[in-house]
């Protein structure tokens, strides 16, 4: 008898599930045809590339109508991992999702938050361990490992107007070598200040002669990196993990988007430092570090974690909102807090205050928004130290992406001013800083292992094992 009660309340509680549950087969419709309904009734233009919406399908697709087009569009949209993007002229752009991008709104939030939780200068210098900490940690470079020999590797030096260049490959670990270009000035000097130069995800207009013929070897590169040096500075710019030469040993496409390569980069650069720190020429007391986009993250990461940075320059990247697109940026989960507030590349960059920095924006990407929400909290960290006026931002509203020379020439001038650097040296008779005296080269003559491309015999070639020898100098 109890066995038949039990049986008949199962089956009663059962019967509202089922009845209740709609078939999705009835609601589900083909996501452009979704679209075309959302353009109707919405009379509004929807953008988007084919290949991003075609073969999807949206389930309960009716029910996801809201009144508001873009309550509409989230309910949509989120289901299939793609976005939108409110255009100037009224039309919605269709994208796919992106992990390392949030609404400007969400920026201005997240910085409030931070800034709440320091409660002063102490809970600011117990934050800035916690991140520097965090970020090592997640690099898998905590602890840090043993410093071995660099053996640079120096070859084919030239001489230009006030300057000379010569290629060098740094020993960065055991069998794994960065290249570069050391800029130096002609001029000579007791002790000359340095500037690191690190690249983004530009492509080269010079010439295409080898594969990822970009990095280092465009022209605005050079140009910032040879004025710098007629100014009387040390400068070394050096390739990205598995870009320029970087690509013989790892190659670009299976090795550049990875975790690794956000862990190399920021190696690199500070294994940079103590390549420069190494020359008796060199002032330690003026370590400067200066990129753009992707570059602009290696300068922001080198700025946080190495103290020989005495002064900073981030191009085109400082975002609140904007995490990095490439894995080489935010492959890693670098800004995450594991039983806290998260961070941001803001936040990172407040990691240099009470130190000299100047970040360069412009009106065409994610850092329209700097005047607005990063610098007021920017200016905020640095009033804890007093120094609220060492933290600058030059914008440009009508600006593209890129480190042309709107962007170079006051960035020129915060490193003569803080450095002490005579920049008459580089203008002309007007007093306009001049470029021409720069001699653009292809890259062929930039190759620390010439177009032989001839690697050392102990060369390392297999990104496993770079992750090995990391391992191996933490014991």
């Amino acid at each position: 008898m109890r066995r038949h009660y039990v049986f008949f309340l199962l089956a009663m509680t059962a019967i509202p599930l089922i009845a209740q549950e709609p078939e999705v087969e009835i609601y589900t419709k083909p996501l452009t045809e979704v679209l075309k309904q959302v353009e109707e009734r919405y009379g509004v233009q929807l953008i988007y590339e084919e290949k991003n919406v075609q073969n999807r399908l949206v389930h309960y697709a009716d029910w996801r109508f809201y009144a508001g087009l873009e309550a509409t569009l989230d309910n949509i949209l989120k289901s299939q991992e793609l976005r939108w993007d409110k255009k100037p002229d009224g039309t919605y752009e269709i994208k796919k999702w992106e992990y390392f991008r949030k609404p400007f709104e969400e920026g201005r939030i997240h910085l409030e938050q931070l800034w709440a939780s320091y409660g002063g200068l102490t809970g600011w210098e117990k934050r800035k361990t916690l991140l520097r900490d965090n970020i090592l940690r997640q690099m898998k470079l905590l602890p840090f490992p043993k410093l071995t020999p660099l053996a640079p590797i120096v070859t084919n030096k030239r001489i230009y107007d006030g300057y000379s260049v010569e290629n060098v490959a740094l020993e960065v670990l055991p069998g794994v070598y960065l290249s570069g270009s050391l800029y130096k000035p002609t001029k000579k000097s007791r002790k000359y200040p340095a500037m690191l130069s690190p690249h983004g995800h530009f492509y080269n207009k010079i010439d295409k002669m080898i594969l990822n013929e970009r990095g280092r070897y465009r022209e605005d590169q050079q140009y910032r990196c040879a004025v710098l040096a007629q100014m009387g500075a040390y400068v070394f710019s050096y390739d990205m993990f598995g870009w320029g030469e970087s690509d013989l040993q790892f190659p670009h496409k299976e090795n550049h988007r990875t975790g690794l390569a956000l862990t190399m980069q920021t190696w690199n650069s500070m294994r940079v430092i103590d390549f420069l720190c190494s020359l008796p020429e060199v002032d330690q007391s003026r370590i400067g570090i200066t990129g753009a986009s992707g570059g602009g993250t290696q300068t922001l990461l080198a700025a946080a974690l190495d103290d020989r940075i005495s002064l900073s320059i981030p191009v085109v990247m400082t975002s609140s909102h904007f995490f990095g697109g490439c894995p080489c940026e935010s492959g890693l989960p670098i800004h995450i807090i594991p039983h806290g507030i998260n961070s941001n590349n803001a936040e990172i960059a407040a990691m240099m205050a009470p130190k000299p920095q100047l970040l360069i924006s412009d009106g065409k990407d994610w850092t329209v928004t700097t005047p607005d929400i990063e610098m007021p909290y920017l200016k905020k960290v640095y009033a804890l130290f007093n120094k609220e006026n060492e933290v600058q931002n030059v914008h440009l509203p009508d600006d593209d992406h890129d480190y042309g020379i709107n962007k170079r020439l006051p960035m020129y001038h915060f490193v003569a001013q803080h450095f002490k650097m005579d920049i008459s040296r580089v203008c002309d008779k007007n007093g306009t800083i001049d470029e021409s005296r720069v001699t653009i080269e292809p890259a062929v003559k930039m190759l620390v292992f010439g177009a032989e491309r001839q690697l050392p015999e102990n060369a390392v070639k297999e990104a496993d094992r770079v992750w090995e020898i990391i391992r191996s100098l933490q014991q």
